[in-house]
């Protein structure tokens, strides 16, 4: 069986081409679009739209309101800027109101920030340089730093300075874990967003990762080596990371490999060994999130899970672990 490592050599010749990549326009616009899902933020909101605001590349600010019973929308509306839009979406869950706010979003490029999230100055500019240097790419993304609830910073993610993620064809590496994590970290091509269909929702968690998937299955992806977002960590965000455990991620990984497009891309032979990855990948994840938020029996009990999928796995994993309990 072919694993995850062994993708990284194999040649170009393997790589199974059913049809042509989605041609991508000649033109060099730049307009850009941010999309920002909403639900019972009215704490984070401001603080999420001024940074978003103070991009002077973005072109327009999309709100979708899912159904929030606080101040949220009273927050939006009181902010006079004529980039900002307000949407609703009557509690039809992220994905779809993520897709409402594409849909109805006029850049040539696409950013989805969540809603406690903050951009830091100057990344939208870094992602658009990088997007110039790469015409080919459908997505642009960069890496982030952790705060708390209270927007203090917590990670020391600065220190991996000099590190580099995959740029150009990275559908195998992708498809063997999410390593773009955070939507507010990445500038994505609308057309190509719309060609494969947004995010799929009915996928309750790592849909994000489904959706890049996808998309490095119709083009490249480009890295841009700088801090640009500030994603914050507390019980009450999306993902709600305090209390997730691995089995809510494994309809994703279904999903994943059970989709005609990316298995249509993936180098031959590579399907199950790259799936095993995933899972020790997300499981790996789980164990990083419960270090984080203190529950240590919980992460050992995960770090067993890793061990019993790949033990040749379970050293990484562990470093892994270990550098989350410092906010690296």
């Amino acid at each position: 069986m072919i694993t995850a490592e062994d993708v990284l050599d194999l040649p170009a010749t393997s790589r199974v081409v059913p049809a042509p990549r989605l041609p991508l326009p000649a033109g060099s616009t730049t307009s850009v679009s941010v999309v920002i899902p909403a639900k019972n933020v009215a704490a984070y909101i401001g603080e999420t739209l001024a940074s978003a605001l103070a991009q002077g590349e973005i072109t327009e600010v999309i709100v979708v309101d899912d159904g929030s019973s606080d101040t949220t929308t009273a927050i939006v509306r009181a902010i006079r800027d004529p980039r900002l839009r307000l949407m609703t979406n009557d509690s039809a869950g992220v994905s779809a109101a993520r897709n409402l706010g594409a849909r109805y979003a006029s850049g040539e490029w696409l950013l989805f920030l969540d809603a406690d999230d903050r951009l830091r100055p100057g990344a939208v500019a870094a992602l658009l340089a990088a997007a110039r240097g790469a015409p080919r790419a459908v997505l642009v993304y960069g890496d982030y730093n952790t705060i708390d609830s209270e927007g203090r910073q917590i990670g020391r993610r600065g220190l991996l300075k000099g590190r580099r993620k995959p740029s150009g064809d990275v559908l195998a590496r992708l498809a063997a874990g999410n390593f773009i994590v955070n939507g507010g970290i990445a500038l994505a091509r609308a057309e190509a967003f719309r060609a494969i269909g947004g995010f799929d929702t009915s996928l309750r968690y790592c849909e994000d990762w489904h959706c890049w998937c996808r998309l490095a299955a119709i083009g490249e992806f480009e890295f841009a080596p700088k801090l640009l977002l500030d994603y914050r960590l507390h019980t009450a965000n999306t993902m709600n990371a305090a209390v997730r455990t691995p089995k809510d991620f494994f309809p994703a990984i279904a999903r994943v490999f059970d989709d005609g497009l990316i298995l249509a891309r993936l180098p031959e032979g590579t399907a199950a060994g790259l799936r095993q990855a995933a899972e020790v990948h997300l499981v790996t994840y789980s164990a990083m999130q419960a270090v984080r938020f203190g529950r240590y029996r919980d992460a050992l009990a995960y770090l067993g899970m890793v061990g019993r999928r790949s033990l040749k796995s379970l050293p990484r994993a562990a470093v892994r672990v270990a550098l989350a309990r410092l906010g690296i």
